[in-house]
Protein backbone atom coordinates (compact mmCIF):
# COMPACT_ATOMS: atom_id res chain seq x y z
CA UNK A 1 0.00 0.00 0.00
CA UNK A 2 1.36 3.32 -0.99
CA UNK A 3 0.82 6.58 0.66
CA UNK A 4 2.27 9.08 -1.94
CA UNK A 5 -0.10 10.22 -4.92
CA UNK A 6 1.70 10.90 -8.46
CA UNK A 7 0.20 13.52 -10.31
CA UNK A 8 -0.58 12.66 -13.78
CA UNK A 9 -0.82 16.50 -14.77
CA UNK A 10 1.73 18.45 -12.59
CA UNK A 11 -0.40 21.16 -11.39
CA UNK A 12 2.02 24.46 -11.74
CA UNK A 13 2.97 26.81 -8.70
CA UNK A 14 1.87 29.91 -11.25
CA UNK A 15 1.89 32.82 -8.59
CA UNK A 16 3.02 33.31 -4.49
CA UNK A 17 3.21 35.94 -2.30
CA UNK A 18 4.30 36.16 1.77
CA UNK A 19 3.49 38.43 4.68
CA UNK A 20 5.95 39.24 7.59
CA UNK A 21 6.41 40.48 10.87
CA UNK A 22 9.64 42.58 11.36
CA UNK A 23 11.00 39.82 13.38
CA UNK A 24 11.14 37.47 10.46
CA UNK A 25 12.01 40.62 8.40
CA UNK A 26 15.22 41.35 9.99
CA UNK A 27 15.66 37.02 9.35
CA UNK A 28 18.39 35.50 6.77
CA UNK A 29 15.32 35.83 3.59
CA UNK A 30 14.48 39.26 4.54
CA UNK A 31 14.95 39.97 0.97
CA UNK A 32 12.57 37.56 -0.61
CA UNK A 33 9.85 38.69 1.60
CA UNK A 34 7.05 40.55 -0.53
CA UNK A 35 4.99 42.21 2.00
CA UNK A 36 7.20 43.22 5.48
CA UNK A 37 5.20 44.76 8.32
CA UNK A 38 6.29 47.72 10.50
CA UNK A 39 5.01 46.24 14.14
CA UNK A 40 3.15 42.18 14.97
CA UNK A 41 -0.15 44.09 15.10
CA UNK A 42 -0.69 45.31 11.24
CA UNK A 43 -2.60 48.19 12.65
CA UNK A 44 -5.70 45.87 14.08
CA UNK A 45 -7.13 45.62 17.94
CA UNK A 46 -6.02 42.37 18.67
CA UNK A 47 -2.96 39.73 17.45
CA UNK A 48 -5.50 37.27 15.94
CA UNK A 49 -7.43 40.18 14.39
CA UNK A 50 -3.65 40.99 12.38
CA UNK A 51 -2.85 37.68 11.86
CA UNK A 52 -6.25 37.25 9.43
CA UNK A 53 -5.02 40.54 7.82
CA UNK A 54 -2.28 38.66 7.36
CA UNK A 55 -3.00 35.70 5.59
CA UNK A 56 -6.10 38.22 3.19
CA UNK A 57 -3.35 40.22 1.86
CA UNK A 58 -1.06 36.83 0.96
CA UNK A 59 -3.69 35.97 -0.76
CA UNK A 60 -5.09 38.33 -2.46
CA UNK A 61 -1.23 39.27 -3.77
CA UNK A 62 -0.45 35.69 -4.49
CA UNK A 63 -3.54 35.91 -7.09
CA UNK A 64 -2.20 39.32 -8.45
CA UNK A 65 1.30 38.07 -8.76
CA UNK A 66 -0.37 34.76 -10.53
CA UNK A 67 -1.84 36.79 -13.25
CA UNK A 68 -4.86 35.44 -12.36
CA UNK A 69 -8.74 37.88 -11.56
CA UNK A 70 -10.63 36.49 -8.58
CA UNK A 71 -13.51 35.26 -10.30
CA UNK A 72 -10.54 32.99 -11.62
CA UNK A 73 -10.13 31.11 -8.44
CA UNK A 74 -12.17 28.05 -8.00
CA UNK A 75 -11.05 27.56 -4.72
CA UNK A 76 -9.27 28.54 -1.41
CA UNK A 77 -7.50 26.09 1.08
CA UNK A 78 -6.36 27.46 4.00
CA UNK A 79 -5.53 26.70 7.91
CA UNK A 80 -3.60 28.44 10.99
CA UNK A 81 -3.27 27.07 14.46
CA UNK A 82 -6.31 29.26 16.14
CA UNK A 83 -9.07 27.57 17.65
CA UNK A 84 -11.49 27.07 14.64
CA UNK A 85 -9.04 28.07 12.31
CA UNK A 86 -10.58 31.27 12.51
CA UNK A 87 -7.54 33.61 10.48
CA UNK A 88 -7.95 31.66 7.45
CA UNK A 89 -12.36 31.85 7.78
CA UNK A 90 -12.42 35.50 8.65
CA UNK A 91 -9.45 36.56 5.84
CA UNK A 92 -11.16 33.96 3.10
CA UNK A 93 -14.89 35.30 4.29
CA UNK A 94 -13.63 39.08 2.21
CA UNK A 95 -13.66 36.50 -0.92
CA UNK A 96 -16.66 35.32 -2.95
CA UNK A 97 -14.80 31.91 -3.38
CA UNK A 98 -15.10 28.46 -2.40
CA UNK A 99 -13.24 27.44 0.84
CA UNK A 100 -11.70 24.04 2.32
CA UNK A 101 -10.66 24.79 5.84
CA UNK A 102 -7.95 22.36 6.73
CA UNK A 103 -5.64 21.89 10.17
CA UNK A 104 -2.56 19.69 10.78
CA UNK A 105 -0.48 22.21 13.09
CA UNK A 106 2.41 23.31 11.47
CA UNK A 107 2.19 21.22 8.73
CA UNK A 108 -0.72 21.80 7.39
CA UNK A 109 0.88 24.32 4.56
CA UNK A 110 1.94 21.08 2.65
CA UNK A 111 -1.42 19.51 3.88
CA UNK A 112 -3.14 22.44 1.61
CA UNK A 113 -1.46 21.29 -1.22
CA UNK A 114 -1.66 18.01 -1.43
CA UNK A 115 -5.27 18.83 -1.09
CA UNK A 116 -4.96 21.55 -4.11
CA UNK A 117 -3.08 19.69 -6.03
CA UNK A 118 -5.52 16.94 -6.41
CA UNK A 119 -8.32 19.19 -7.18
CA UNK A 120 -6.40 21.05 -9.81
CA UNK A 121 -4.59 17.25 -10.81
CA UNK A 122 -7.93 15.78 -11.32
CA UNK A 123 -9.40 18.60 -13.19
CA UNK A 124 -12.33 19.02 -10.79
CA UNK A 125 -10.61 22.71 -11.09
CA UNK A 126 -8.16 25.12 -12.76
CA UNK A 127 -7.13 27.47 -9.87
CA UNK A 128 -6.55 26.83 -6.34
CA UNK A 129 -5.01 29.16 -3.18
CA UNK A 130 -3.32 27.48 -1.40
CA UNK A 131 -2.26 29.45 2.47
CA UNK A 132 -0.94 29.23 6.22
CA UNK A 133 -0.74 31.99 8.83
CA UNK A 134 0.64 31.81 12.59
CA UNK A 135 1.50 34.87 14.66
CA UNK A 136 3.63 34.70 17.72
CA UNK A 137 1.52 36.35 20.02
CA UNK A 138 -1.59 34.79 19.06
CA UNK A 139 -0.07 31.10 19.37
CA UNK A 140 1.51 31.60 22.49
CA UNK A 141 -1.70 32.59 24.38
CA UNK A 142 -3.89 29.85 23.14
CA UNK A 143 -0.85 26.75 23.30
CA UNK A 144 1.60 27.71 26.63
CA UNK A 145 1.09 31.31 28.22
CA UNK A 146 0.07 34.80 28.04
CA UNK A 147 2.75 37.20 27.10
CA UNK A 148 1.66 39.39 29.65
CA UNK A 149 3.39 36.69 32.43
CA UNK A 150 6.50 36.81 31.41
CA UNK A 151 7.59 33.24 31.37
CA UNK A 152 11.17 32.48 30.92
CA UNK A 153 11.19 30.50 27.62
CA UNK A 154 13.68 27.14 27.78
CA UNK A 155 16.46 26.57 25.36
CA UNK A 156 15.13 24.07 23.84
CA UNK A 157 12.04 25.91 22.53
CA UNK A 158 10.91 27.72 18.91
CA UNK A 159 9.24 31.01 18.22
CA UNK A 160 6.08 30.89 16.54
CA UNK A 161 6.41 33.12 13.08
CA UNK A 162 4.55 35.89 12.22
CA UNK A 163 4.11 35.11 8.60
CA UNK A 164 1.62 34.19 6.24
CA UNK A 165 2.30 32.77 2.40
CA UNK A 166 -0.33 31.66 -0.34
CA UNK A 167 0.32 30.09 -3.75
CA UNK A 168 -1.59 29.69 -6.64
CA UNK A 169 -1.30 25.76 -8.16
CA UNK A 170 -2.86 25.89 -11.68
CA UNK A 171 -4.06 23.68 -14.64
CA UNK A 172 -2.18 25.98 -17.11
CA UNK A 173 0.81 28.51 -17.05
CA UNK A 174 4.70 27.97 -16.40
CA UNK A 175 6.57 27.51 -12.83
CA UNK A 176 7.16 24.81 -10.68
CA UNK A 177 5.46 21.96 -10.78
CA UNK A 178 3.86 19.31 -8.15
CA UNK A 179 4.74 15.94 -9.31
CA UNK A 180 3.86 13.62 -6.26
CA UNK A 181 2.96 14.16 -2.42
CA UNK A 182 3.17 11.77 0.31
CA UNK A 183 0.50 11.90 3.32
CA UNK A 184 1.69 11.40 6.85
CA UNK A 185 0.74 9.34 9.46
CA UNK A 186 0.30 10.03 13.08
CA UNK A 187 4.15 9.18 14.59
CA UNK A 188 4.02 9.36 18.68
CA UNK A 189 7.15 8.78 20.49
CA UNK A 190 5.69 10.10 24.06
CA UNK A 191 7.06 13.09 23.96
CA UNK A 192 4.94 15.51 26.29
CA UNK A 193 7.04 19.18 26.98
CA UNK A 194 5.16 21.57 24.99
CA UNK A 195 8.06 23.34 24.26
CA UNK A 196 9.61 20.85 22.38
CA UNK A 197 7.96 21.05 19.05
CA UNK A 198 11.62 19.77 17.65
CA UNK A 199 11.52 16.31 19.62
CA UNK A 200 7.78 15.78 18.99
CA UNK A 201 7.90 16.18 15.35
CA UNK A 202 10.89 14.50 14.04
CA UNK A 203 10.03 11.37 14.51
CA UNK A 204 6.93 11.66 11.97
CA UNK A 205 9.07 13.85 9.60
CA UNK A 206 11.65 10.28 9.64
CA UNK A 207 8.81 8.29 8.88
CA UNK A 208 7.20 10.52 6.43
CA UNK A 209 10.37 10.73 3.90
CA UNK A 210 11.95 7.26 4.52
CA UNK A 211 8.40 6.37 3.05
CA UNK A 212 8.53 8.93 0.65
CA UNK A 213 11.80 7.38 -0.80
CA UNK A 214 10.37 3.58 -0.45
CA UNK A 215 7.16 5.22 -2.23
CA UNK A 216 8.95 6.36 -5.09
CA UNK A 217 12.31 4.43 -5.64
CA UNK A 218 14.37 7.85 -5.39
CA UNK A 219 17.07 8.72 -2.44
CA UNK A 220 18.02 12.39 -1.58
CA UNK A 221 20.45 12.62 -3.99
CA UNK A 222 17.32 12.93 -6.19
CA UNK A 223 16.86 16.31 -4.81
CA UNK A 224 18.73 19.46 -4.79
CA UNK A 225 17.13 19.87 -1.60
CA UNK A 226 14.81 18.20 1.29
CA UNK A 227 13.80 20.96 3.70
CA UNK A 228 11.37 20.56 6.46
CA UNK A 229 9.07 22.68 7.95
CA UNK A 230 9.65 23.48 11.44
CA UNK A 231 12.44 21.37 13.52
CA UNK A 232 14.43 23.85 14.13
CA UNK A 233 18.00 23.08 15.14
CA UNK A 234 17.11 20.62 17.72
CA UNK A 235 14.52 18.82 15.79
CA UNK A 236 16.78 18.91 12.55
CA UNK A 237 19.52 16.82 14.21
CA UNK A 238 17.37 14.55 15.72
CA UNK A 239 15.48 13.82 12.33
CA UNK A 240 18.78 13.41 10.42
CA UNK A 241 19.75 10.76 13.66
CA UNK A 242 16.92 8.88 13.06
CA UNK A 243 17.00 8.39 9.10
CA UNK A 244 20.26 8.03 9.51
CA UNK A 245 19.56 4.85 11.68
CA UNK A 246 17.76 3.48 8.36
CA UNK A 247 20.81 3.80 6.12
CA UNK A 248 19.56 7.30 4.22
CA UNK A 249 21.96 10.33 4.62
CA UNK A 250 20.23 13.99 4.72
CA UNK A 251 23.49 15.75 5.94
CA UNK A 252 23.82 17.34 2.48
CA UNK A 253 20.52 17.71 1.61
CA UNK A 254 18.44 18.87 4.31
CA UNK A 255 17.25 22.16 5.43
CA UNK A 256 14.78 23.47 8.18
CA UNK A 257 12.68 26.37 7.16
CA UNK A 258 12.85 26.77 11.08
CA UNK A 259 16.63 27.43 10.33
CA UNK A 260 16.51 29.43 7.93
CA UNK A 261 13.52 32.34 8.87
CA UNK A 262 15.92 33.65 11.41
CA UNK A 263 19.86 34.38 12.11
CA UNK A 264 19.81 31.17 14.67
CA UNK A 265 21.38 33.19 17.54
CA UNK A 266 20.79 32.59 21.25
CA UNK A 267 17.73 34.44 21.64
CA UNK A 268 16.50 32.79 18.64
CA UNK A 269 16.37 29.90 20.73
CA UNK A 270 16.15 26.55 18.36
CA UNK A 271 14.50 28.68 15.54
CA UNK A 272 10.76 29.25 14.02
CA UNK A 273 7.93 27.14 14.26
CA UNK A 274 3.99 27.33 13.47
CA UNK A 275 1.63 26.97 10.27
CA UNK A 276 2.86 30.25 8.88
CA UNK A 277 6.44 28.96 8.76
CA UNK A 278 6.96 26.56 5.95
CA UNK A 279 4.67 28.52 3.85
CA UNK A 280 6.12 31.95 4.44
CA UNK A 281 9.39 30.16 3.47
CA UNK A 282 8.63 28.75 0.35
CA UNK A 283 5.98 31.41 -0.90
CA UNK A 284 9.39 33.91 -0.81
CA UNK A 285 13.11 32.21 -0.63
CA UNK A 286 12.51 28.78 -2.11
CA UNK A 287 9.95 29.56 -4.63
CA UNK A 288 12.38 32.54 -5.54
CA UNK A 289 14.99 29.62 -5.65
CA UNK A 290 13.11 27.81 -7.82
CA UNK A 291 11.66 30.20 -10.45
CA UNK A 292 15.80 31.22 -10.95
CA UNK A 293 16.90 27.40 -11.49
CA UNK A 294 18.80 27.26 -8.53
CA UNK A 295 16.70 24.64 -6.82
CA UNK A 296 15.17 22.31 -9.55
CA UNK A 297 13.77 19.74 -7.39
CA UNK A 298 12.56 20.38 -3.81
CA UNK A 299 10.57 18.25 -1.22
CA UNK A 300 9.04 20.43 1.19
CA UNK A 301 8.22 18.68 4.59
CA UNK A 302 6.29 20.63 6.55
CA UNK A 303 5.58 19.02 10.53
CA UNK A 304 3.05 19.52 12.34
CA UNK A 305 2.52 19.27 16.38
CA UNK A 306 -0.93 17.70 17.05
CA UNK A 307 -1.46 19.04 20.76
CA UNK A 308 -3.79 21.89 22.39
CA UNK A 309 -3.38 23.45 26.15
CA UNK A 310 -6.15 21.26 26.91
CA UNK A 311 -4.15 17.65 25.91
CA UNK A 312 -0.83 19.36 27.53
CA UNK A 313 -2.76 20.07 30.79
CA UNK A 314 -4.18 16.56 30.79
CA UNK A 315 -1.12 14.90 30.87
CA UNK A 316 -1.12 13.78 27.03
CA UNK A 317 2.07 13.51 24.78
CA UNK A 318 2.57 15.31 21.38
CA UNK A 319 1.23 13.58 18.43
CA UNK A 320 3.34 14.47 15.50
CA UNK A 321 2.35 14.51 11.55
CA UNK A 322 4.15 15.35 8.48
CA UNK A 323 3.37 15.31 4.81
CA UNK A 324 5.94 15.60 1.61
CA UNK A 325 5.09 17.26 -1.56
CA UNK A 326 7.91 17.22 -4.21
CA UNK A 327 8.38 19.56 -6.88
CA UNK A 328 10.55 20.59 -9.43
CA UNK A 329 11.29 23.16 -12.15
Amino acid sequence: MTRTIFFKNQPRIVGTSSVAGPKECAGSIKEYIQTKLENDDYGEKSFEKAESRMLYTAIKNSIINAKRKEDEIDAIVAGDLLNQITSSTFATRNFSVAYLGVYNACATFTEALTVGAMLVDGKYMNNVVCATSSHFASAERQYRYPLELGCTRPPQSQWTVTGAGSCVLSANGTGPKITCATIGKIVDYGVTDANNMGAAMAPAAADTILRHFKDTGLSPSDYDLIASGDLGALGSRILKDLVWEKGVNLEKRHVDCGELVYNLIESEFQGGSGAGCSSLVFSSYLYTKMKEKKIKRLLLVATGALLSSTSSQQGESIPGIAHAVSMEV
